[in-house]
C-alpha cells in the first residue's frame, strides 16, 4: 500500500487529470521541485493566496472557513501578531547566548500559567524538536529507554520522534523498545471505567517491557488523543495513568500541540482537565500562530542533572522574532478572553453537532472539549464498526461548500473539528448549517 494510503484525507496523484490545467501543472511544479513525499489535503486540493481571522481566501477571492487549522491560534494574520513580529524584525533578530530582556518576560509570563512545581521552559523550533529534547531529558533522567504510546498517536517527524508516532503507518517502523496501548475510547468501553483500562495497559505495558530487560523511562500522550480519535470524557481519567507511570519510575510528558493554548476551554492546558502535573510539558507551532517556536516545560529537578552535563542549544529556538510572536499570542488569548470563547462556543458547536447525530444513524458520537471536537462516524450505531468511508466523502464534500476540516483515527472516520480560537457563534452556524447539508446530500 502506497504511502498516501495511509494519510488521512490525502489527495491521490492519479486523480489529477480530474482538476484544471492550472491546478495540474501547480501539482506536476511541486513533484518536480519538493519530491514524492509533500502529500496535498482533499480529493480536490485546496489553493489559497491569503488570510484572514478564521477564513481562507483562494484565487478567485473565495472564502473558506477554517474549521480545523490550530496552528495559527489566535486567527489568521492576527494583526498584533504581525505587528509584533514586524517590529522586532526591524530591531534585532538574534540568538539566546546573548542576554535579552524579551524571552525573560515571555517566560515569565507562560510559566505564570503552569501548576507551580514546572518552573523551567527550553525552546526549540517545532513541535517534533520539543518532543525529541523531553524524550532526551526524560531518558538522561531516568536512565531508561523504554516509552509507552497509544496506539495511533501522533508525536512529529524527527527521527527520534516518528519511531513513537505509530500513526505514520506501517513503512515507519516503531523503535525497538516502543511499547502502543490502547487509547481511551469511552464509546466502545462497554460501561468500563477508561481512566482503570488505560492504567492498567500501562502497567501492563511496563511489567512487559521489564520482562525484556528494558528499562521505563516515559508515557507520552496528547491530553485529547488528537489522532487516535478525539476522547475528551470523562474529566480526570487520565489521572491514575499518572499514578501508575510514577510508581514505576517513569516520566509523565503531556503532549500539548494540540490541546494546549486555552482550547479545551476550561483550562489553559489540556492536562489540567485531568487533574495530573506532568514531568515534562511539549508545546509546538500554536505557540508563535505559526512562527517557528516550540518549547517543553519541566519540573526543575527533571532537568538538573541534565543541564550540568549536557549542552543545549538551538540557533533559531527562541529568537527574538519569534518570541515577540510568542508574547503577542499569549497577550491576544488573554485580553481577548478566548478561552472563554473557546469554552462558550465550543459548547455551542457540541450541541450543534448533537442534534445532527440525533437525525442520522450514520453519527455514532459527537464529543469534545472547547473548540476540539470530535463527529465519529459508524456503519451501524449496535456495532458500532468505524465508517470511514463517509466520514471522508463529508469531508472532502465540505471542502466543496468552502469548509475546511479533516478526520481522525486509525480508520478516518472521525471529523477532526479544531478551528482557530476567535471562531464565533456565527461561523459555528455556518459549519453546522453546511455540515447539515452534506449529511442530508449522504442520506
Amino acid at each position: 500500500m502506497s504511502a498516501t494510503a495511509h494519510m488521512i484525507n490525502g489527495f491521490d496523484p492519479a486523480k489529477a487529470s480530474n482538476l484544471s490545467q492550472d491546478e495540474q501543472e501547480l501539482i506536476a511544479r511541486r513533484k518536480r521541485l519538493l519530491g514524492p513525499s509533500y502529500k496535498l489535503f482533499y480529493e480536490h486540493p485546496a489553493h489559497f493566496v491569503r488570510a484572514e481571522g478564521v477564513w481562507l481566501y483562494d484565487p478567485d477571492g473565495n472564502a473558506y472557513l477554517d474549521v480545523y487549522n490550530n496552528v495559527p491560534s489566535v486567527g489568521h494574520c492576527h494583526p498584533r501578531v504581525v505587528e509584533a513580529i514586524s517590529r522586532q524584525s526591524a530591531i534585532l533578530n538574534t540568538h539566546t547566548r546573548y542576554l535579552h530582556e524579551g524571552i525573560l518576560n515571555y517566560s515569565a509570563d507562560l510559566l505564570a500559567t503552569y501548576p507551580s512545581e514546572l518552573g523551567h521552559v527550553m525552546y526549540t523550533c517545532t513541535g517534533s524538536e520539543a518532543v525529541d529534547l523531553a524524550l532526551r531529558i526524560a531518558r538522561y533522567h531516568t536512565r531508561g529507554t523504554g516509552v509507552i504510546v497509544t496506539e495511533n498517536a501522533y508525536h512529529g517527524l524527527t527521527s527520534a520522534v516518528v519511531e513513537i508516532s505509530p500513526s505514520m503507518g506501517p513503512n515507519v517502523p516503531l523503535g525497538p523498545h516502543i511499547y502502543t496501548v490502547p487509547a481511551p475510547d469511552q464509546y466502545r468501553a462497554s460501561g468500563k471505567d477508561v481512566g482503570e483500562v488505560l492504567a492498567a495497559n500501562v502497567e501492563r505495558a511496563i511489567r512487559d517491557m521489564q520482562r525484556h530487560g528494558i528499562k521505563f523511562a516515559a508515557f507520552i500522550a496528547d491530553s485529547i488523543f488528537s489522532t487516535d480519535g478525539i476522547f475528551t470524557e470523562p474529566v480526570g481519567f487520565l489521572s491514575k495513568t499518572a499514578e501508575v507511570v510514577h510508581a514505576a519510575g517513569g516520566l509523565y510528558i503531556a503532549d500539548e500541540v494540540q490541546p494546549g493554548f486555552a482550547r479545551t476551554g476550561t483550562h489553559m492546558w489540556g492536562f489540567q482537565r485531568h487533574d495530573i502535573v506532568p514531568d515534562l510539558v511539549v508545546m509546538g507551532k500554536p505557540m508563535g500562530n505559526g512562527m517557528p517556536i516550540a518549547g517543553v516545560v519541566m519540573k526543575p529537578d527533571v532537568i538538573a542533572e541534565f543541564g550540568e552535563k549536557v549542552r543545549y542549544f538551538n540557533t533559531f529556538g527562541a529568537n527574538t522574532v519569534s518570541i515577540a510572536a510568542a508574547q503577542a499570542v499569549l497577550d491576544v488569548i488573554r485580553d481577548e478572553k478566548l478561552m472563554a470563547n473557546a469554552a462558550k462556543v465550543g459548547a455551542y458547536m457540541l450541541d450543534g453537532l448533537k442534534i445532527l447525530a440525533q437525525r442520522h444513524a450514520g453519527i455514532g458520537e459527537a464529543r469534545g472539549a472547547g473548540l476540539f471536537l470530535g463527529l465519529e462516524f459508524v456503519k451501524d450505531r449496535g456495532t458500532k464498526s468505524p465508517d470511514g468511508e463517509t466520514s471522508l466523502k463529508v469531508v472532502n464534500r465540505l471542502r466543496e461548500k468552502r469548509v475546511l476540516i479533516s478526520a481522525s483515527s486509525p480508520h478516518g472516520h472521525v471529523l477532526k473539528i479544531r478551528p482557530p480560537l476567535p471562531f464565533t457563534t456565527a461561523d459555528a452556524d455556518i459549519f453546522l448549517e453546511r455540515l447539515g447539508e452534506v449529511l442530508e446530500e449522504a442520506a
